[in-house]
């Protein structure tokens, strides 16, 4: 994996939050699917991590946002943990990933990828997390991809233009929208390897004679 991006591993990571100001607004849900690179070099979908995260101490939570994402941040049978501790888990798994596959460093993988981008970063400052594996600023943007692979910008159209299920009774919760996320990012990757010719892992490993 690490040369495939550069030394970067690629996190599909999404977020759902109470509002769209990272600074102000809580952060309730935070999911990452970490990825694999087959023995053909075709990327795909590993496993998910999803965590509920309890709102920050004075945080905003707005109400038309919590209606679509369907969330009671204070209902008794949510189990959220603080986001120091949800952010200290999302890390620590991150890092071990980062890791196995030999990289320098995360790149996180979003639909919209600076929005989730812009809370994980907030939420680190917040809880004063100095090892952040995340590039403070870079990101792969699958709304890029999806526009010029599919000619859809929209996660759910995207989704259905690439040849999944949509499912909308599990869309905006973290887990299945990150999930969707990474299964449009593997397909493009994928597809890109095959028409472009990129050589394969073995001549990126040796490199020019």
């Amino acid at each position: 994996m690490a040369n495939r991006f550069r030394g970067f591993l690629p996190v599909v990571v999404d977020v759902e939050t109470g509002g769209f100001d990272c600074g102000k607004h809580a952060l309730l849900q935070v999911a990452a699917v970490f990825l694999r690179r087959g023995d053909d070099d075709r990327l795909h979908r590993d496993r998910t991590l999803s965590l509920h995260v309890r709102p920050f101490e004075g945080s905003l939570l707005d109400p038309k946002s919590l209606e679509v994402n369907g969330i009671d941040p204070f209902h008794p049978l949510r189990i959220a943990h603080p986001e120091d501790q949800a952010l200290g888990k999302l890390f620590s798994e991150v890092r071990k990933e980062v890791k196995l596959n030999q990289c320098k460093r995360a790149i996180l993988v979003g639909h919209n990828a600076h929005f989730d981008l812009g809370f994980v970063h907030a939420a680190a400052e917040r809880c004063g997390i100095r090892r952040n594996p995340f590039h403070p600023f870079s990101s792969l943007d699958t709304v890029s991809f999806a526009a010029l692979a599919y000619g859809q910008t929209v996660l759910a159209r995207a989704s259905e233009a690439a040849g999944f299920t949509w499912d909308s009774a599990a869309a905006h919760s973290a887990a299945y929208d990150a999930e969707m996320t990474a299964e449009i990012f593997c397909q493009v990757a994928n597809r890109w390897l095959e028409s472009a010719g990129i050589p394969d892992a073995a001549s990126w490993i040796a490199g020019p004679a």
